[in-house]
């Protein structure tokens, strides 16, 4: 499943692919991967992203 709120968060925020990667660590292929829908990430790299883009888990990760 697409992960259409977390790449509307993203681009709300002005923030590219590969600036959200180099705030949580990860490559910009992984946040690709995850707006995609083709990579899980952990818990761990879901908070982060939570954390850079000011959204809670449920904001991004939960499905309705």
């Amino acid at each position: 499943m697409k992960n259409k709120r977390m790449k509307i968060a993203r681009v709300e925020r002005d923030l590219s692919q590969e600036q959200l990667a180099n705030k949580v660590g990860v490559t910009r292929q992984t946040i690709s991967m995850i707006e995609s829908g083709h990579y899980n990430p952990s818990l761990k790299l879901c908070l982060a992203i939570c954390q850079a883009l000011n959204r809670t888990l449920n904001d991004l990760f939960w499905e309705e």
